[in-house]
């Protein structure tokens, strides 16, 4: 069972609260604290989809640049014999190493 939501390019973790009796979300991947609640499903995923909407809203009318989940740009360091182990496996395989290594990061990510 997965607890993500995704809507509009931004997802959001899911967990219930079992004290309150809600499922309470939170945009996940933006520094911004963007969250929300429900107490079943439907309204849930209507409480996300608001809290996206009025998220990018409220950044236009104060004149930001909503936060984007991420980039694509991954900076980071790995034994140097990892690295030409990789880089030997993408060329045999015909691709960049950022291609090869994009495609092994998403299986890994399921």
């Amino acid at each position: 069972m997965t607890n993500v939501m995704t809507y509009k390019g931004y997802s959001a973790r899911i967990e219930f609260d079992a004290e309150d009796e809600i499922f309470v979300g939170r945009l996940a991947g933006i520094n911004d604290g963007v969250g929300f609640h429900a107490d079943n499903v439907e309204e849930l995923r209507t409480a996300f989809h608001e809290s996206v909407d009025d998220y990018i809203e409220t950044c236009a009318k104060i004149g930001k640049s909503p936060e984007k989940p991420y980039s694509g740009k991954v900076m980071f360091r790995i034994d140097p014999e990892v690295h030409a182990r990789a880089a030997r496996a993408a060329e045999l395989a015909g691709k960049s190493l950022n291609e090869w290594a994009g495609e092994v990061l998403a299986k890994a990510a399921g």
